[in-house]
């Protein structure tokens, strides 16, 4: 069974099932994509811990009930062959000497990029400085002729305001 079917079985979820296995260090089986595969005798372990804790048991507080399984061990085919083996190691190294010289040419290639768009932006700060360089030559100048066209004014005397009637300051008008 796998862990969604356990979980029905027993009226808990998912997670549930995985965090038990998981803090009780169960020695459960997996399946080829990684997941959990539940034997029968699996199952009466979990129901057996699902007892406990119904009872008012802490989890830290359980032990497993079950030793532990052998792990499960794959077939390897050994290999008698040294040349085969050397050969291999031979190709792996070659690999990864090309991998390396890819990535330094990639590397150096960036670099070089990154200049070039430096350059580009140093050329564009010199140009723009340049511009407000003018800029403000041209904006003292004009000051200085603005002041020039300006008459000079010595009578600082208070003008005369015209009296506002009665009727239009009581209306705003």
């Amino acid at each position: 069974m796998n862990t969604s079917e356990v979980a029905k079985l027993l009226g808990v979820s998912t997670s549930t099932i995985q965090r038990w296995v998981k803090q009780l260090e169960l020695p459960m089986e997996r399946n080829e994509r990684g997941h959990y595969h539940f034997s029968s005798e699996d199952i009466e372990l979990l129901k057996k811990i699902h007892e406990q804790l119904q009872n008012g048991t802490l989890i830290q507080e359980i032990v497993p009930l079950k030793e532990k399984k052998n792990p499960r061990k794959g077939a390897v085919k050994a290999v008698n062959d040294n040349q085969a083996l050397e050969k291999l190691y031979s190709k792996v190294s070659e690999l990864e000497s090309n991998i390396n010289s890819k990535a330094d040419s990639v590397a150096s290639y960036q670099l070089l990029q990154h200049r070039r768009e430096l350059e580009d932006l140093q050329h564009l700060v010199k140009d723009l400085s340049q511009q407000v360089e003018q800029l403000q030559k041209q904006m003292n100048e004009l000051k200085i002729t603005s002041q020039m066209e300006e008459p000079l004014v010595f009578d600082h005397s208070k003008v005369k305001r015209k009296k506002k009637n009665i009727v239009s300051s009581l209306f705003g008008f």
